[in-house]
């Protein structure tokens, strides 16, 4: 099972209004990857000719990955994707910088402005419910969702409609949960191509679903709330993360952008 998930840097990226999906790295425990402009065994290529030829290297470890910084003058920065411009930076010469957030975006000085990539944690540790600390082996939940997450907004908005009625069979679009989050100030620009990474993201690395050839939007969403609704994932208690209904009603315009 992959530890954490680079998406090289290109024209298509995930979570942008542009066609097609981005090209992936998939690493496990132990596994590396050299990051630069390019070179024998550079993985991610930043094409800058500020940067240098072999810049840094991520490993995966556990829950986590660690970042390392081959030059002698300049700091990296690793931002916090889901933060409110939460970062670090790695110092010139730092080996193993452990870096704790689930999504990150790795910023390198360039002679364009910056270079940067993402990571991803699909498989960030949370403790089970009936965890008790120094109760012998602690248990750690099967399905590892960060409630102040962005892809949690979308999952509670995908069941909202089950958790409100049982009966309602019906889920909501794409453009229907752009629509239901953007009155949130951290969903203010969430595009329609966001959500669908999130879906994707919650479908294949969070919960592990197993949806052989049927890779249509519509049955993700469909597996996705039946597993989420049927372990509990998604409570009605999650309901008061969502805006009040009918705030900031976007037109079908603005939904679809």
């Amino acid at each position: 099972m992959e530890t954490i998930i680079v998406q090289l840097p290109g024209p298509s990226q995930w979570g942008e209004d542009e066609a097609g999906r981005p090209e992936l790295i998939h690493l496990g425990p132990g596994d590396v990857a050299d990051f630069g402009r390019g070179g024998t065994g550079v993985r991610i290529v930043l094409t800058d000719p500020g940067i240098s030829r072999r810049a840094g290297q991520l490993e995966a470890a556990g829950d986590y990955w660690r970042l390392s910084n081959y030059s002698r003058s300049v700091s990296y920065v690793v931002e916090n994707l889901e933060g409110a411009g939460e970062y670090l930076t790695v110092a010139p010469g730092r080996l193993g910088a452990p870096v704790p957030f689930e999504f990150s975006r790795v910023v390198l000085p360039a002679l364009s402005g910056t270079a940067n990539f993402k990571v991803f944690a699909p498989q960030h540790a949370y403790l089970g419910e009936d965890s008790v600390p120094g109760g012998g082996e602690q248990t750690v939940h099967p399905f590892a969702l960060d409630p102040t997450s962005k892809y949690f907004l979308v999952l509670v908005a995908l069941c909202e409609p089950r958790l409100r009625d049982p009966s309602d069979s019906a889920l909501p679009g794409v453009g229907q949960i752009v629509e239901r989050l953007r009155p949130l100030e951290s969903c203010r620009d969430l595009t329609r191509s966001a959500v669908n990474y999130h879906i994707d993201y919650l479908a294949f690395a969070k919960l592990r679903l197993d949806l052989g050839e049927d890779t249509a939007t519509g049955a993700k969403r469909t597996r996705l709330a039946s597993v989420a609704l049927r372990f509990g994932l998604v409570r009605e208690e999650h309901l008061a993360l969502l805006p009040p209904r009918n705030a900031g009603r976007l037109t079908p315009q603005e939904a679809g952008a």
